[in-house]
């Protein structure tokens, strides 16, 4: 395992970045914690293709604007409002779905060198959840070898970046469909004067999907393309119960309609 930190920008939620390293956490501990503001504070989370079923019963999935459409699980209509997950970042209901993404930090899976695609587990040190605590699980043995907690985080991680790189397949090829469109909400609260327009994002367009030809909708069902599809179109019907969760939860929107962006 890597000695050197990552020279390369952060991912959203991460502060730092601290290659994991038997040499200098060879007696350290891992630890459950109970505060992350950084996820409390995010409104939309990146995610993969894989979770997509899950996610529609949860949250809309909208994909963020730009040449690089990354799918979100929308989780606020205005920025640095989450309506899931608390302030401390802890799930405000029992039953929800946590992406994939927030499961693995303050973990990842990061390149080191520009030179080399090898890939290192690091971690956020600024969380606090791996250091010299009495409590926790060991990271690496008296020989200095990953213990199974460590081998199951590097496996986590492992099937997230595969997780990812289906994403990606998956999106240059909903680009080259040419479906995505600029996505506009309005919300029209009942004794509002106005409704609340959200815009700042992408979604499919269901009439050009519709026009499809037969040949290209059969090859998006057979590579699997097309569910997933639908499993965002169904997703954004639960905008509106999203407005009513933020609203409910006295996050706004007060006062004039505010847009929201789906920035990552």
């Amino acid at each position: 395992m890597a000695t050197e930190a990552p020279k390369q920008s952060l991912p959203l939620l991460y502060s730092s970045l601290e290659p994991l390293s038997s040499s200098l956490h060879g007696k350290m501990k891992i630890k459950r914690v109970n505060k992350a503001p950084a996820v409390g504070k995010a409104h939309a989370i990146p995610v993969t293709v894989d979770e997509f079923p899950l996610l529609a019963r949860h949250y809309p999935i909208i994909f963020a604007t730009g040449d690089s459409p990354v799918p979100l699980a929308l989780m606020g209509l205005s920025e640095g409002v989450n309506t899931y997950l608390d302030d401390e970042g802890m799930p405000v209901e029992d039953d929800i779905y946590i992406p994939a993404y927030v499961r693995r930090y303050p973990f990842l899976l990061a390149r080191l060198r520009p030179d080399t695609d090898e890939l290192s587990l690091c971690f956020d040190p600024t969380l606090n959840s791996v250091g010299d605590f009495e409590d926790g699980e060991r990271l690496f043995d008296d020989e200095g070898a990953p213990t199974e907690t460590t081998k199951a985080i590097l496996q986590f991680c492992e099937q997230f970046e595969t997780a990812g790189q289906r994403t990606g397949a998956f999106l240059e090829d909903l680009k080259k469909s040419g479906l995505l469109m600029d996505g506009e909400v309005a919300i029209q609260p009942e004794g509002a004067e106005k409704p609340f327009i959200y815009r700042g994002f992408q979604m499919i367009d269901e009439e050009k999907l519709r026009e499809l030809r037969g040949d290209e909708l059969r090859k998006m069902n057979q590579n699997g393309m097309l569910p997933l599809l639908f499993a965002h179109l169904f997703s954004l019907s639960q905008i509106r119960d999203l407005f009513n969760r933020q609203v409910q939860q006295g996050k706004g929107p007060i006062g004039k309609p505010e847009p929201a962006t789906a920035d990552a």
